[in-house]
């Protein structure tokens, strides 16, 4: 069926590639540990070192900071290799735990002095920072095993023992859901840029492809008037001294195409205004047009034969539009190639599921080119075939017997197979 009237609007994705990105609602805060890494690292191992050498003060069998002995010494030395190894516990974890773990059995087995506090963040560090989920299993029953055999769980269970194993275990599943979580914002964040740049080429693609639409339009409107206009002025400088009648005739029907030319391309341009500013058009034209449009030509070309069958009414409006324009492109380029002198046959039959069309032309006026020829002059043939392939359909354009020249297309009109 055929709409009176309808509006041109800009698609929203070709809108939606002027607004800015929005930013998301809620947004992690990135605190100090997250902005000065280093720092932070550093300043843990101090911390931890000072709290080794705090918890050996209180110790009243072994007083090791004293440093009486080279057992104190290497005391001392394992208290600050374990510590200041955490300044590699994001890069190298598992191997900053094996040095800390290392550390403690030295004291524990051989030297006076028991632990240091870089244990408790060497395990935090295990969960949040080892990639390999394996080894960081590993490494942290390897700990438990060692805190069950120096609290002699399996001799005697204690309430302070039971407490230490809990202790260590939970200090390395925390950093392991820590882990886990910021795996998933991460995933989370590259899916949402992932999606931002999907939406900028989706935006770029709709935007040339509007592009090339309006420039079609605009060549088969532009190309068809114009091609009118010239072949009615050379006319009308041809016949102006001894007819000047019929000169002012087709000076008239100049400035009627003229005028009929800037319409449509206010029509088309139209698309390109802001959205606010919103313009009723009229509607694109169809198979109804044609015998409109086949007028026009024959004020210029003497014989043109036109003969539709079918229902033109039914076929869709995309269908509609695109016959209309494959018709009126191929009557332009019989005006431009063969002018005036021409014999023009145009025929459209509508059948149940699709629309066929033929223009031809006996080639008998001014010196017709080679299709080749043709095609190199311009888009104009490629531009059908375009139409008619965005349908579902296909167009032919050939040199028949004679010199003349014909365009034979067909357009699918179900929704299946124009989708």
């Amino acid at each position: 069926m055929k709409l009176p009237s309808y509006k041109m609007q800009v698609p929203n994705s070709l809108n939606a590639s002027t607004e800015l990105p929005r930013l998301p609602v809620w947004q992690p805060l990135r605190g100090p540990f997250e902005r000065w890494p280093q720092l932070t690292d550093l300043l843990i191992a101090l911390l931890a070192f000072l709290l080794t050498l705090l918890m050996w003060s209180r110790q009243n069998a072994n007083d090791v900071l004293a440093l009486h002995s080279l057992g104190d010494v290497g005391a001392f030395q394992c208290a600050f290799v374990g510590c200041f190894a955490l300044l590699w516990r994001r890069t190298h974890p598992s191997q900053v735990h094996a040095v800390v773990l290392g550390a403690t059995l030295i004291l524990e087995l051989g030297l006076p002095a028991e632990g240091i506090v870089a244990l408790a963040f060497s395990l935090y560090s295990l969960g949040r920072y080892e990639a390999n989920a394996r080894i960081s299993l590993i490494a942290v029953l390897a700990t438990l095993a060692f805190v069950v055999l120096d609290e002699r769980l399996l001799v005697q269970l204690t309430a302070g023992g039971t407490v230490a194993v809990v202790l260590a275990w939970a200090l390395w599943h925390t950093g392991r859901r820590l882990r886990f979580r910021g795996e998933h914002l991460r995933l989370l964040q590259e899916r949402a840029e992932y999606l931002e740049r999907e939406r900028t080429a989706e935006s770029e693609r709709a935007v040339a492809a509007e592009r090339t639409r309006i420039a079609r339009e605009m060549h088969d409107v532009v190309a068809h008037q114009v091609s009118l206009m010239t072949v009615q002025a050379g006319a009308a400088r041809t016949i102006c001294r001894n007819n000047p009648e019929a000169a002012s005739e087709a000076m008239a029907a100049v400035e009627a195409a003229g005028r009929h030319a800037l319409s449509e391309m206010r029509h088309l341009l139209g698309v390109l205004r802001p959205a606010d500013r919103e313009t009723s058009l009229a509607p694109q034209p169809d198979l109804g047009d044609l015998p409109a449009l086949v007028e026009k030509v024959r004020q210029v070309v003497a014989r043109v034969e036109f003969e539709t069958r079918g229902q033109v009414e039914e076929v869709p409006a995309r269908v509609g539009l695109a016959a209309y324009r494959i018709i009126q492109e191929s009557l332009t380029n019989i005006i431009k190639h063969v002018g005036a002198k021409a014999s023009v046959q145009v025929g459209v039959c509508v059948a149940s599921d699709h629309v066929a069309i033929r223009v031809q032309d006996d080639g008998h006026g001014a010196d017709e080119p080679s299709i080749d020829e043709q095609q190199s002059a311009g888009h104009g043939i490629a531009g059908m075939r375009e139409r008619a392939e965005l349908l579902g359909g296909h167009l032919r354009a050939r040199v028949i017997e004679g010199g003349g020249f014909e365009v034979t297309a067909q357009l699918p009109t179900t929704e299946g197979r124009t989708r």
